[in-house]
């Protein structure tokens, strides 16, 4: 297959696996968020469980305060009605340190019974509110969850579209060229081939040496960037687009090695591209 052929298949190969990728981002991405809901739906659970413990341990605190207050009131009446029966002022002061007593005691519960009371309105108004972001949230999750469910399916058949469009385009294309085309679109942002306009890289944008312009320029074989590894293919700047003459540029002498290397994904990736220049 002539070079300028392989770059226009390469092209609609591009746009095929950028939708192809996206589609299966979309399909990782989404048990993530509903990992993520799920785990947002525990912890108010958690909080609520908290929550219910500190009010019904408030609930039960008020029944015996209230309890312990019709006890301390009762014994006050007791006292104050005992009055009447008196006869010696001994008996006075004994009933008269009960009544006080009594007395003592029932405006100490009044005050803990009122304190309990308020602490148990917000406790009950607090839960009310968590039970408003539990449902809230569960709802949430299963329409989350009811979406994905309808999304995935249509997600697999647009994948299958492209896959048999893929099918039709890679047959003629080296396959080694594909495994790194693959990757390159994979880590360079859907962009794995890229003009060549003047000498610079319309995928990096670095000015590329003289020599290598050149040989992109003649379009003989399959070349990748020294700087961004995509594959290259030349194209002449349109009108008022910036570009550099071949003298602007410097030669593949100038270019350092180590910066080549450290621009690909992983030291295997970078063999593979070397050993498909030294191939071409």
């Amino acid at each position: 297959m002539e070079t300028t052929n392989v770059f226009e298949q390469l092209k609609i190969l591009q746009d095929i696996l950028a939708e192809k990728y996206e589609i299966e981002s979309k399909i990782e991405d989404a048990p993530k968020d509903l990992g993520l809901q799920d785990e947002l739906l525990v912890r108010l659970k958690e909080e609520y469980i908290g929550i219910n413990a500190a009010y019904e341990a408030a609930k039960t605190k008020i029944s015996q305060l209230k309890a312990d207050l019709d006890e301390a009131v009762a014994a006050r009446e007791r006292g104050e009605k005992g009055m009447d029966t008196i006869t010696t002022h001994r008996e006075y002061e004994a009933l008269d340190k009960e009544i006080k007593d009594a007395s003592e005691k029932e405006s100490q519960l009044r005050k803990e019974l009122q304190s309990e009371e308020r602490r148990f309105e917000d406790l009950s108004a607090e839960m009310s509110f968590k039970e408003q972001q539990l449902e809230m949230g569960q709802k949430e999750l299963d329409e989350k969850k009811a979406a994905w469910d309808n999304n995935v399916a249509t997600y697999k058949a647009e994948l299958e579209a492209l896959k048999l469009r893929e099918d039709e385009i890679v047959p003629g294309l080296d396959p080694e060229i594909i495994f790194k085309f693959e990757r390159i679109i994979r880590s360079k942002q859907n962009r794995g081939i890229v003009a060549v306009k003047g000498n610079v890289c319309d995928g990096c944008h670095m000015i590329l040496p003289a020599q290598f312009a050149n040989e992109v320029r003649r379009g003989e074989e399959i070349v990748f960037c020294p700087y961004c590894s995509r594959i290259l293919f030349y194209e002449e700047p349109e009108e008022g687009e910036t570009s550099f003459g071949l003298e602007d540029a410097g030669s593949l002498v100038d270019y350092d090695d180590d910066d080549y290397d450290d621009d690909l994904d992983d030291d295997e990736d970078q063999d593979e591209v070397r050993e498909l220049g030294e191939e071409d």
